[in-house]
């Protein structure tokens, strides 16, 4: 007589939805943030989806997790399954009012560019809800729930189509109570640099350009992001380098002034919102980018 092993039936929640949003996040809490569940949840779910295949499909290590190689082929397999679903689930949609927009963008961008003039598309387009989430990370729209993004770099990315939307203007700033302590470029190396990780070659690009040494671009206190960097400015605690288009209601209301004439444009390199060029695109994209274009200089 032949023993079969008995896998027991999956349960009603969607493991393969649970794996395929760890797999992407490598994390348990961020995806039972995504998914609107527990952590728990999702580490049950996982577990008996392994138990299901018969393979582990995590490495557990510390602070995190990574795929194991069955884990990695099956996510590459599954991914765009899951992709035409929501594709086929769109399409169904487009004709039924209100429909949800889901991009991602760096979070500074988000807090100080973005999300002030969220409003006026409200205003325009009532029927899609925009779910904006952040990161710093490069944006994979084959791998990541989004339908677009925004991104810092040269406007030059395979499979991306991408729209220019601010210049990327790099200015030194402070509190106004510094201001007198920087009457020259020259003083720079006497006051304390605020860095963004995210940026961490911003000084050293703008010292350069003004003809300036480089030997102590990096020294100074650092920051995970330019948001809390700009901040840090505020406080009085040094000289951040600034994004100019990002900090245009500091400099209107004084709270942040910038001691110095010299400014480093640096061209291309800059924020742009992209998406796919090789797919059609849902309306509500397409919409989300014509505003855009119509707000960017506003």
């Amino acid at each position: 007589m032949t023993v079969t092993a008995r896998r027991d039936p999956l349960p009603p929640l969607n493991p393969t939805r649970v794996f395929a949003t760890t797999g992407r996040l490598l994390s348990i809490s961020k995806a039972a943030a995504e998914l609107s569940v527990t952590p728990a949840a999702v580490s049950r779910q996982v577990r008996a989806l392994e138990h299901y295949l018969g393979v582990p499909l995590f490495n557990r290590v510390h602070g995190g997790l990574e795929l194991t190689a069955a884990g990695s082929r099956y996510l590459a397999d599954i991914t765009p399954l899951f992709t035409s679903l929501e594709k086929a689930t769109e399409a169904v949609r487009a004709g039924v009012p209100g429909t949800t927009l889901k991009i991602r963008s760096p979070a500074t961008f988000a807090v100080r560019w973005l999300i002030p003039r969220f409003a006026s598309f409200h205003r325009a387009r009532p029927d899609i809800d925009v779910r904006l989430t952040t990161s710093p990370a490069p944006i994979d729209l084959d791998r990541e729930d989004i339908d677009a993004g925004i991104q810092l770099g040269d406007g030059d990315w395979p499979q991306l189509s991408s729209q220019q939307l601010v210049p990327n203007e790099l200015v030194p700033v402070v509190a106004p109570r510094l201001r007198a302590t920087l009457t020259e470029p020259a003083r720079i190396g006497e006051a304390t640099l605020l860095h963004s990780l995210a940026r961490l070659d911003d000084w050293a690009l703008w010292l350069k350009a003004a003809g300036l040494g480089t030997s102590n671009a990096y020294t100074g206190m650092k920051y995970e992001t330019s948001l809390l960097a700009y901040q840090a400015a505020i406080e009085g605690h040094g000289v951040a380098m600034a994004q100019k288009a990002l900090i245009e209601k500091e400099l209107a209301d004084g709270s942040l002034v910038a001691p110095f004439d010299f400014s480093l444009d640096r061209g291309r390199f800059t924020y742009y919102f992209v998406w796919r060029a090789d797919r059609p695109q849902s309306t509500a994209v397409i919409a989300f980018r014509t505003w855009l274009g119509s707000v960017v200089g506003h």
